[in-house]
């Protein structure tokens, strides 16, 4: 297998398992957002395999499959700062490709970025859902804490698959 089809091949495989994982909800939030079965694992993990840019490519894909199959449009804001740039800024995983401890400051590093990209939309397009008297970015703030729920579960997963499945698959340079 040449090396374009082992990477388009593995971001498919890596968004399908994505996709599939996002169905596996814990719970889900009024105005959209849950905490999911790692489904962020996979799109973290891909950049690994085959590299910044292709990382990237397969995060912003999985952020408008996030919107088509399933997504809430309220906003064009929210259309870009919800789904795509919140779910693309993932790949940036490919830039910390040393070892363990670098991909995994980058994961966080990534999931901080996506609660950023939910932050702001919550204060420009939400934050008239704010209680009265409080701030939209409080609001927005705590809303979007979901996303440390969503991490705490998957840094063990991204350990596992660093740790277990990385060593017996193919890297793409």
């Amino acid at each position: 297998m040449n090396k374009r089809t082992y990477v388009i091949t593995s971001g498919a495989l890596c968004l399908a398992m994505a996709q599939i994982l996002s169905y596996v909800k814990f719970f889900e939030l009024p105005q959209s957002g849950s905490v999911t079965l790692a489904s962020m694992a996979p799109i973290l993990f891909f950049p690994l395999i085959c590299g910044p840019k292709d990382g990237l490519i397969t995060s912003f894909t999985y952020g408008i499959l996030q919107f088509v199959l399933g997504g809430a449009f309220y906003h064009p804001l929210s259309l870009i700062l919800d789904y795509i740039l919140a779910f693309g800024v993932l790949g940036i995983t490919g830039f910390f490709r040393k070892n363990l401890k670098t991909f995994l400051a980058g994961s966080f590093l990534a999931m901080f970025l996506r609660y950023l990209c939910h932050l702001l939309s919550g204060v420009i397009v939400f934050g008239e859902y704010a209680p009265a008297g409080q701030s939209p970015l409080v609001y927005s703030a705590v809303y979007n804490s979901f996303i440390l729920v969503e991490a705490i579960i998957t840094i063990p997963v991204l350990i596992l698959l660093y740790t277990k499945v990385l060593p017996k698959i193919k890297r793409v340079n």
